[in-house]
């Protein structure tokens, strides 16, 4: 197995720098500077602009003719269009997934929940909410697909950071029971119609510190 020191220099930027971004510490509107960066990493200019290419394609950045790259912003438009690719992709997902879903991973996804239900924060919550997707998600064999939902995941969890930043309580996630209990029954059809009516949920979020562009 690889290690963190293994990974592509461009891909250990592109991490570090939408972990900063998804978490606030860097704002919509910041400038990120291709010198600053790459000296913090001590890395030439290269793997700087293919970790910005990787970010746009999160749509955490844009990149400005002649102005560099700043950090993008977000609508209340973008938050609901994320919601229903999320939904439409997903459900997809767990249709293709669901014959190869084992007790085990079944069990797995239910620990998630559990540990969602008891964070402490909202960055905890969101760790455990992404696991349980991810757990009932990856056995759909459809690598394309995941990666997608993965970087619709990146964008919901900006959100998420956003309007929960100064007003987070810990919800208890009850369409996340009634999601296993259609798997365990057997029950595809309705675990995926679940699984999109929750996804579309986020829609609902706080949207106090949605920054417009």
């Amino acid at each position: 197995m690889s290690s963190a020191k293994d990974e592509p220099l461009a891909v250990r930027i592109s991490r570090e720098l939408a972990a900063r971004i998804i978490s606030g510490r860097i704002e919509a509107g910041a400038r990120l500077r291709q010198d600053h960066i790459a000296e913090e990493f001590g890395a030439s200019h290269v793997p700087v602009r293919e970790a910005f290419r990787r970010l746009e394609t999160q749509g955490l950045v844009e990149s400005e003719p002649r102005r560099g790259v700043r950090v993008a912003g977000f609508t209340p438009d973008e938050v609901r269009e994320v919601a229903e690719m999320r939904a439409a992709l997903e459900a997809l997902a767990l249709r293709n997934a669901a014959p190869h879903l084992t007790r085990a991973i079944l069990d797995a996804a239910e620990q998630a929940n559990l540990a969602s239900d008891r964070a402490q924060d909202v960055h905890a919550w969101e760790e455990a909410n992404r696991r349980f997707h991810r757990l009932i998600l990856a056995p759909c064999g459809m690598p394309r697909l995941l990666r997608a939902i993965d970087d619709l995941h990146t964008a919901s969890a900006r959100f998420l950071f956003s309007g929960w930043r100064a007003e987070w309580e810990r919800p208890t996630d009850r369409d996340h029971r009634a999601i296993l209990a259609a798997l365990r029954a057997g029950d595809a059809e309705d675990a995926a119609a679940l699984l999109a009516r929750h996804v579309r949920s986020i829609d609902h979020a706080p949207k106090r510190h949605v920054e417009a562009r």
